[in-house]
């Protein structure tokens, strides 16, 4: 659903929320029509969204890692620590845009990201670390790069329910909408 759309002719208070898990701007936790529901492309939107974050930070964490010659605990602690920071900078780049004071904006890309990053991190990682031999591979290796990339594919495979089930409770990537 093109959000846009949905809130054209409608006006937003862009001020810090007392509490994330707010109304919507009105729309009483419904989206789209489907109260306590929503669609697969805005679940897959989210889910792209996190990911998006969480690969650039994974990416570039398993580079330095590597790169460094650092063991395996140690590039995978960064790789997850830069997901989950390029995770919520996409949040909160937006939401800090839409007006919102920068504290209220960290609470919001909390409440709308956490869950969904770390399914992601815990699938795709889990899907590195029992790759046989992906653990090891150096960035030359084509192995890394497959299992990398495929945990990503199924972190979004299984993320998305994840994330359709809470914007459909208002949870979860729901609470940024009000800023759109």
């Amino acid at each position: 659903m093109d959000h846009s759309t949905h809130h054209s002719g409608t006006t937003h208070d862009h001020t810090a929320p007392t509490d994330v898990s707010h109304d919507h701007g009105g729309h009483g936790g419904q989206h789209g029509g489907h109260a306590h529901g929503t669609t697969w492309a805005t679940a897959m939107k989210a889910t792209l969204h996190c990911l998006t974050g969480c690969a650039i930070g994974e990416i570039l964490g398993m580079v330095i890692g590597t790169a460094l010659m650092w063991g395996n605990v140690q590039t995978m602690a960064l790789a997850i620590t830069l997901a989950f920071l390029f995770g919520y900078s996409f949040t909160l780049f937006a939401v800090v845009r839409a007006g919102v004071s920068l504290k209220a904006a960290v609470k919001v890309a909390l409440a709308a990201d956490t869950v969904s990053i770390a399914v992601m991190e815990l699938v795709d990682n889990g899907i590195i670390a029992l790759t046989p031999g992906a653990m090891d591979a150096h960035l030359s290796d084509g192995l890394f790069w497959y299992a990398l990339l495929g945990g990503f594919a199924v972190a979004f495979v299984i993320t998305t329910p994840v994330n359709k089930w809470m914007i459909g409770r208002g949870k979860g990537h729901a609470v940024v909408h009000a800023y759109h």
